[in-house]
Order: structure tokens, then C-alpha cells, then sequence
């Protein structure tokens, strides 16, 4: 087996402890700080940067606004380079020298960054959700990062899919969805369990549940989910029922603050009383290695995100399946 793959391999069996790897960098200094420093830390999961390369020539195309800083051509492939700093409000004290090309979402896009410091190996529990700080709009959560000297340090993690629906909004209807098949009648009571902690991608999953006329829970993080699960199986147990007359399907992300969707399937599908109930993985990560870890879990099904029409297929197929 080369490095390479080997590389992966070890990435992708961190997720059997409720782990991953952040690559950190940063931006420049806040907007209005005038110290001209390289400012906080920020970071993307490794799994989605494709390569890290010096800046390249840029060329800007008529017409093209900010964030978007213009298109590059990285060995024959043409893609957009986004102002990451610009986004994050940041002011870098020279130019971006360092382009992040990230592939995610089914789509591949370059990010300029002032600087790359290192990759982090973090537990999932030592990421927090971002709704309870003042992080700005395009982080999703907080990482909290042991030095060496024993001290903490913030990292903030940037909520991606937010921003390439700032860049590229995008262009399918959620209101299509209920043309693709029939309506699938759950059990009264019963409901879709999702868990993202994206904001963009909570309101891309609603919106389409509700075109599908599935009621749903919504909950941001794997933990918040798991704990709303328990909850539901004691009540369905003090009523005399199964756990299906409470939910019908567990959908989640798999990078999610406190516990990702890989340990949150996991679970499920190791409890008794639980693992009967499907769960689909929705996820920007894309790539057969993912997708092969997703089966090794035991989830019923796998969604890149985010494609209207796909959403609907694989949620009507494994609700169908499973009554």
C-alpha cells in the first residue's frame, strides 16, 4: 500500500474514536485592528482539502464580484479562488500567499489564506458549537486546542457550505421534491430525526422535509441528537410501543461539534431497542472512502450534499424499505 493511501486509511479510522484532523490557519487580523498581526486561528477538516499550494496566477474574468477573487488553473483544471479573509472579515497585512484547494459539496474550489500553521488531531468532544459564542455567521464551531505549554488556544471552524452558498447559490428548487415519487405516509406521531450543525444545511434539509411532507426534529450537533433519541425511546417505552412509532429515520451530517455522525450511527446501530430504526448519512464529504466507511457503520444510505432530487430518492427508498 503507497503512503498516500495509507494517509487516508488512518484519516478515515479516526472516526472509529469520534475523531478527525483540522488543518489550521489564518486570515489577518479582525476587521478595525490595526496591529496588521496574522490574527486568529481558524480551521477546515482535513478530509476536504485537496491540496495545499503557493498562490498562483489569477485571472479574473469580466464581471466577477467579490468574494470571488477570480479563476485559477491548478494542473489543467479550472476553478474558483474565494477571498476567504474577505468573508471571515479579516484583513491580512500582505496578500493571500497560500491557496486551499478544498473539494466538498460536490464541488472544487480554491481558498487564499494568509498563512497554514499545522494539522490539529482533535477529539469531536473538543469542538463546541458556534450558536453559544460570538463567532461570526461562517463558523460552525469552536475547537479548543492543548499546547504545549499547557495552555488553550480557540480555533475557530469555518461552516464551508455556508460559504459556497454565499459564493454559488444554489439553483434547485426544494419544491420539485414531491414530484420525484410518492408521498410516504409515516406513522402518526412519528418523525425524521436530522442533525446538522451547518445553518445552511438545516434550512436546505427543512425546507425539503417540508416539501416532502415528513415531520421532522431538528438538532445541531450528533450529542443533541443522540440525546433527543434516548428521550424518545423512554417515552415510546412508558407508552408500551416500539421506538418506530417515535421515529421513523435518523438523518445526519458526519462533522458535527461533540460527537460526529459516524460515532451517532454507530450507536444507533449497536443499541437494541434502536437499531432497526434507518439512518442516512448526508454529508459534503464526498469520495468513495467516506462512502465505504459509511457501509462499515452500518448506515442504509448515503447522501452527497446537496442535491434536491438525490435527498428525495434515498430518503423515500429507505423509508419505503423499512415499512
Amino acid at each position: 500500500m503507497d503512503s498516500f493511501q495509507q494517509e487516508i486509511d488512518e484519516r478515515t479510522n479516526l472516526t472509529a474514536n469520534n475523531k478527525f484532523e483540522l488543518l489550521l490557519f489564518r486570515l489577518g487580523s479582525p476587521a478595525g485592528d490595526a496591529s496588521g498581526g496574522d490574527g486568529e486561528l481558524f480551521g477546515i477538516n482535513v478530509f476536504k482539502v485537496r491540496e495545499i499550494v503557493p498562490a498562483l496566477q489569477i485571472t479574473k474574468p469580466a464581471g466577477m464580484r467579490p468574494p470571488l477573487m477570480g479563476m485559477v488553473n491548478v494542473r489543467g483544471q479550472i476553478m474558483p479562488v474565494i477571498d476567504l479573509p474577505s468573508i471571515a472579515g479579516c484583513t491580512p497585512s500582505v496578500e493571500p500567499g497560500i491557496l486551499l484547494i478544498t473539494e466538498f459539496a460536490r464541488h472544487t474550489q480554491a481558498f487564499a489564506v494568509r498563512s497554514v500553521e499545522d494539522i490539529a488531531r482533535l477529539d469531536w468532544t473538543q469542538v463546541l458549537p458556534a450558536d453559544a459564542s460570538a463567532a461570526s455567521d461562517v463558523v460552525t464551531s469552536i475547537a479548543r486546542l492543548n499546547t504545549s505549554d499547557g495552555k488553550e488556544t480557540l480555533v475557530q471552524v469555518l461552516d464551508v457550505e455556508h460559504i459556497l452558498e454565499l459564493v454559488s447559490p444554489s439553483k434547485e428548487n426544494p419544491a420539485e421534491l414531491a414530484k420525484a415519487g410518492g408521498q410516504i405516509q409515516l406513522q402518526p406521531g412519528a418523525v425524521v430525526l436530522a442533525a446538522d450543525d451547518s445553518r445552511v444545511a438545516r434550512a436546505l434539509i427543512e425546507g425539503s422535509l417540508n416539501e416532502l411532507k415528513l415531520p421532522f426534529v431538528m438538532e445541531k450537533n450528533g450529542r443533541e441528537a443522540w440525546d433527543r433519541l434516548q428521550a424518545l425511546a423512554l417515552e415510546a417505552e412508558r407508552e408500551g410501543r416500539s421506538i418506530s412509532s417515535k421515529v421513523a429515520l435518523i438523518l445526519t451530517d458526519l462533522e458535527m461539534p461533540e460527537m460526529d455522525g459516524f460515532t451517532l450511527t454507530r450507536r444507533v446501530k449497536m443499541h437494541d431497542k434502536l437499531k432497526h430504526i434507518p439512518v442516512v448519512i448526508h454529508s459534503s464529504l464526498t469520495g468513495s472512502a467516506n462512502e465505504d466507511h459509511v457501509k462499515t457503520v452500518g448506515a442504509d444510505g448515503y447522501i452527497a450534499k446537496f442535491s434536491p432530487p438525490d435527498f428525495a430518492a434515498v430518503v423515500q427508498k429507505v423509508l419505503c424499505a423499512s415499512q
